[in-house]
């Protein structure tokens, strides 16, 4: 996982990328570096190590006035965390400047073809071989670059998010994404090209997600567009207002994010249920169940997919819908999922969660699911992000922006989805009396006020933590 970020238009492009990558930082931190460039200048500058030292690499340096620029902070899985290995990576004449994030398979194949026709390599990363094989598409084929990148990410083999630039065509930016997210600001007379929404939330709420398989040519003064690489058709480009603010981004006076996150989730779990439960009538409202409740009730079993902190809560989940609504349930990790041939019909309910809306063996999880006829209802917390677009039905967790490593207030409001969702299938099955629907959900009404009780009255958790912080296991 890396950050991205990018730039074109009528600002300084080095305090929007510097500040994009700070806010970025929790994606990748053992090396930074950004790309510059306007009519009177170009620059290059990466670092080992945090965002931190680059900003102070750049403060050694004049005022720099380029209006157009791509950065990028590197969680490393290619080649060592040092400044060589640091993106934007350079093509062999100089001319392509790139940033990635993802993961390209088949790389080793890629640079033992690039080396027998002539080309070198300075680092050991998987990103060089890619913006090399682009310069070869575009220099073989006598192609445009917006031509080129499409070309040559069909040879590709797995997962990527690119920004490319080159420094002959200085007003355009091409972006593309397979697996990786990648999001578009858009402003008036700019854009922003970010992993996620962080860097620009302050310049502008209009975004738009690029897909699987898309590509984006980006230009100064002109409007975006859009393409699919598989088969080179236009796409128009779909907007989303973005409902987060700067604030939410923001540390909000805690010493750290994970801080600010713990103290949130009363709030985001009030946000997950809001809408959705009606205490008087015993009624949980979820427009996604009600709309496919056929589904639901003559479902067999449900297979909960997701990584990390997702399935963890999938394991609660499991708990859950078996003890209120009898049916089967089986939690798997997308990432085994998506490499063996399970046993999937029309009969099962797949339920992908992913905070993101963008893990990419969750997405893989769900095509394969999709291909075995099974009705797919998933769980997420990004609108407009690429796993509510592949799925039959579904339902945001509202948890807001989350930017501690360590998940927080995106589990608890994935356990209070699937809390919903057990409730829900429970009354659609007759499985439990309205005296016990009315019971559950006066409870989970309450659940915010009691973590909100338990977070300002949390004094007593310090010295608890002082004594047993340095304890490797405890027994429950």
């Amino acid at each position: 996982m890396c950050g991205i970020v990018s730039y074109i238009g009528e600002r300084k492009a080095l305090p929007i990328l510097l500040e994009g990558l700070s806010r970025l930082e929790y994606r990748g931190y053992d090396s930074a570096g950004i790309f510059i460039c306007s009519s009177q200048e170009n620059q290059l500058l990466k670092v080992a190590g945090k965002v931190k030292a680059l900003q102070n690499a750049f403060d050694m340096q004049p005022d720099i006035q380029a209006e157009i620029g791509i950065g990028h902070s590197r969680w490393a899985t290619h080649g060592q965390p040092n400044k060589i290995n640091a993106h934007p990576h350079v093509s062999n004449n100089g001319q392509l400047v790139m940033v990635h994030n993802g993961i390209i398979e088949n790389y080793e194949v890629l640079k033992s073809v690039l080396m027998s026709k002539g080309y070198t390599f300075k680092s050991d990363t998987d990103t060089e071989v890619l913006v090399n094989l682009i310069e070869d598409f575009q220099k073989e084929k006598e192609i445009p670059l917006e031509d080129a990148v499409p070309a040559a990410l069909r040879q590709v083999v797995g997962a990527y998010g690119i920004v490319l630039f080159d420094q002959k065509e200085p007003d355009t930016l091409i972006s593309a994404r397979l697996g990786s997210p990648l999001v578009i600001g858009v402003g008036e007379n700019e854009f922003f090209v970010t992993s996620d929404a962080a860097p620009f939330i302050e310049y502008t709420k209009e975004a738009v997600y690029l897909k699987e398989y898309e590509l984006a040519i980006i230009q100064k003064n002109h409007p975006l567009k859009i393409r699919n690489i598989q088969n080179e058709l236009s796409v128009d480009p779909y907007i989303e207002k973005l409902q987060w603010s700067l604030e939410n981004i923001q540390k909000g006076g805690y010493d750290h994010f994970m801080l600010k996150e713990i103290y949130e989730q009363p709030n985001a779990l009030r946000n997950t249920l809001r809408g959705r439960i009606d205490t008087k009538n015993s009624a949980v409202q979820i427009n996604g169940v009600s709309a496919f409740e056929d589904k639901f009730i003559s479902a067999k079993r449900i297979i909960i997919v997701g990584c990390g902190t997702s399935w963890h809560a999938g394991l609660v989940g499991e708990y859950l819908i078996e003890l209120l609504a009898r049916l089967p349930v089986e939690v798997e990790y997308a990432s085994e999922f998506r490499y063996r041939n399970p046993i999937i019909d029309q009969n099962d309910i797949v339920i992908p969660i992913s905070q993101s809306g963008e893990t990419a063996d969750t997405l893989a999880a769900i095509k394969i699911a999709r291909e075995k006829g099974a009705f797919i209802f998933g769980i997420s917390n990004v609108v407009g992000a690429s796993i509510p677009g592949e799925t039959d039905s579904g339902i945001y967790s509202h948890a807001g922006p989350e930017v501690g490593v360590a998940s927080t207030k995106s589990f608890t409001t994935q356990v209070g989805v699937l809390m919903l969702l057990a409730i829900k299938i429970a009354q659609l099955k007759n499985r439990i009396s309205p005296s016990e629907s009315f019971a559950l959900i006066s409870e989970l009404e309450e659940i915010p006020n009691l973590l909100q009780d338990f977070l300002e009255n949390s004094a007593s958790i310090k010295p608890i933590a002082e004594a047993y912080h340095e304890v490797s296991n405890c027994l429950y």
